[in-house]
Order: structure tokens, then C-alpha cells, then sequence
């Protein structure tokens, strides 16, 4: 089972390397791993939360993700992205940005990190809201329950996250354009930068989630019928139905790949400037990534282990807030990926002690 889910991470990875390798040496090897580890180590939460999305969908779709899916990752996100960035910051087209990002690579890492504040504003919006959806919902099982039962209360004010999302937005983008005013304003105009930024990844999270969720329960409703369908003689299918809430729920699961990977793409450049070794690196990572999703599906490891969602979700938040923090302050990669390890090691370790117990009562 850890054989066939993996092969494909562990040829990539190979290959990766060896690519590595032929394009500038071996030191170019132990920059493409150490890029490796980083991606999966920020990522790990993100397994666990496409776990319980990918879970929903079948077979078809698994492969779907594992093979569509990994492309628009890898080449998306980890080598289009970046160049993109760029192109729109320094109002270059395409070209010239891939020839800036291969022949002057301290410009290209010094554009990248102009157009920082508004990444980091769009994918600490996005991931905000997944954070707040879920802490407000009023789950069955509760992990931290101190603290998640009275957030499921104020759950039921309608349109809470998005409040609290803006007025989190809005802090942001006041006490950044203060730091710029203060530093000569320079960069006054970042502050308004921040602010549309922050609105698109809200507005993304709000249309892309609503799809999903919308046809999500579209399909619950369909198969409801089908199972009184079938228990009274009648054999109804819903395969367009189930195609179109698919399709939704896979292009969320991009985008909030896309949204978990800036964190990724932009620490990057703390290893390397170089947008080869960079997509080498990355795209080694996002592998692991999407092969541990699925082998979590596969294994029902969500379903054993009932508190590793809420430990990734916490993950999220923190993330979330690294983010828009980075906005104006710099913090050390190491601290990003560790804090979302530790939660994730926390809610693993509070499942198993749960399991334990629920086995010595029986």
C-alpha cells in the first residue's frame, strides 16, 4: 500500500535530483532537498485538510488530483507563480520575467519580495476563513472543548467569519501602511495593496468554497433520493450531478493548495534565488504532499485518528496569522513549519490517548 501510493513521489524525487545534479552540481542536490523537506514540513497540515475533503470523492477523482492535480501544483504554483508575481509587480510580460528570474536573479528574489505583502495578504485571508468555518461550526466531536464549544455558540451568528476576517484584514492593512508612513512612505500605497489583496482571497475562498459546498450538498441530496429510489424498485444514477460537485471540490482543493504553498514559494528564496532549483525543490515536496493525502484517504487514518483535522485546522489559524504578520515582520521559516508539526503532533497524540481509553472501557 505505501509502495504503490508513493512510487510516483519516489521517482519524482529521483529525478528531481539527478536534474538537480546536471544543472549546477552537487551543491545544487542538498539545496533541492533541504527545498524538499521545507515544502513538506509547512505542508503536512495541508495533507491532513485535503485528506478530509478528498475523502468525499471516489476513485476517478483521487487520480485525478494525484495526476491533473500534481501538475497544476509543480508547475502552477511552484514555477508559474513565482514569475507571475513578478511580471505583475514589475509590469514586465512573461518573457522578460523568466529571462530576469534566469539572468539576474538578485533582481527577480528583490521583486518577489516587493510583492510579498500582497501574497501574504491574499493567502492569510484564504486560509483565515477555513480556520473560522470550522472553529465556528458545532462539531460532534470536540478536541479542545474548553474553547470550541463556545466558538460553536457564536457560530450561530450568521456571517461572523467574514467579520471577523475583514476586521483582521483591516488591522493588517492600517498597521502596514503606518510602517511604511513611518519608513518615509515609500510604500504608502502598499497598505491599499494589502487591502484588495486580502478582499480577492476572501471573495476566492467565498465563491470556490460555495461552489463546492453548494453542489456538495447538491449530491448528498441526490443520493438521498437514489437510496429511496432503489428501496422502493427504481434505479436512478446522478453521474453528471456527481461529476459537476466533484469537479467543484477538486477546484478548491487547488486553490487552497495554491493558497498553502505561498508560504512555501516565498520561503524559498531564503535558500535559494534560483527558479529551477526552486521548482525542483517544491515540486519534490508538493509530491509527498499530494501521495500523503491520498495514502491518509486509503488508510482511514482521518476516521482512527478523530482530533488530526482540528490539529491541522489549528494549524491553518496559525499559519494564517504568520502570514499577515509577515506582511510587516520576517519570521524564520523554521518557526512557520514547526508550529504547524506541534499542533498536528498534538491532536495525533490526543487521538491515540482517546482510542486507548475508548478500548479499556469497552
Amino acid at each position: 500500500m505505501l509502495w504503490k501510493t508513493f512510487r510516483w513521489a519516489f521517482a519524482v524525487t529521483a529525478l528531481g535530483l539527478a536534474a538537480g545534479v546536471l544543472y549546477d552540481g552537487w551543491t545544487a542536490l542538498g539545496i533541492v532537498a533541504i527545498l524538499s523537506v521545507l515544502e513538506i514540513s509547512l505542508s503536512f497540515d495541508n495533507a491532513v485538510i485535503n485528506a478530509g475533503i478528498l475523502k468525499k470523492m471516489n476513485a476517478f477523482w483521487q487520480k485525478i488530483f494525484l495526476t491533473v492535480g500534481i501538475v497544476i501544483a509543480v508547475f502552477g504554483m511552484r514555477l508559474v507563480f513565482p514569475v507571475v508575481i513578478v511580471a505583475i509587480s514589475a509590469r514586465l510580460n512573461p518573457w522578460s520575467a523568466v529571462h530576469l528570474a534566469l539572468t539576474d536573479k538578485d533582481r527577480y528574489q528583490e521583486l518577489v519580495t516587493d510583492a510579498h505583502p500582497s501574497i501574504a495578504a491574499f493567502g492569510g485571508m484564504f486560509l483565515l476563513m477555513i480556520f473560522l468555518d470550522f472553529v465556528f461550526e458545532d462539531r460532534e466531536i470536540k478536541w479542545l472543548g474548553w474553547l470550541e464549544r463556545p466558538l460553536a455558540r457564536l457560530g450561530s451568528v450568521d456571517m461572523l467569519s467574514v467579520c471577523i476576517a475583514l476586521i483582521v484584514l483591516l488591522v493588517s492593512a492600517v498597521t502596514f501602511g503606518a510602517h511604511a508612513h513611518q519608513h518615509g512612505g515609500t510604500h504608502a500605497d502598499k497598505a491599499e495593496t494589502v487591502l484588495l489583496a486580502g478582499v480577492a482571497g476572501l471573495i476566492t475562498y467565498m465563491v470556490v468554497g460555495g461552489l463546492s459546498g453548494f453542489f456538495e450538498q447538491k449530491l448528498e441530496d441526490e443520493e438521498e433520493r437514489e437510496q429511496e429510489a432503489r428501496r422502493a424498485g427504481r434505479r436512478d444514477t446522478p453521474v453528471k450531478l456527481a461529476g459537476k460537485a466533484a469537479f467543484f471540490m477538486f477546484l478548491y482543493l487547488e486553490v487552497l493548495d495554491a493558497s498553502f504553498s505561498f508560504d512555501g514559494v516565498i520561503g524559498a528564496f531564503a535558500i535559494t534565488n534560483d527558479i529551477v532549483l526552486m521548482a525542483l525543490g517544491l515540486g519534490i515536496g508538493a509530491m509527498y504532499v499530494r501521495s500523503l493525502t491520498v495514502y491518509l484517504v486509503r488508510q482511514g487514518t482521518l476516521d482512527d485518528y478523530v482530533y488530526l483535522e482540528h490539529g491541522a485546522h489549528y494549524a491553518i489559524g496559525a499559519l494564517s496569522l504568520i502570514l499577515l504578520v509577515t506582511i510587516q515582520y520576517q519570521i524564520n521559516e523554521v518557526v512557520t513549519g514547526l508550529v504547524g508539526v506541534v499542533l498536528i503532533g498534538a491532536s495525533f497524540w490526543s487521538s491515540v490517548r482517546r482510542n486507548r481509553a475508548l478500548r479499556t472501557a469497552a
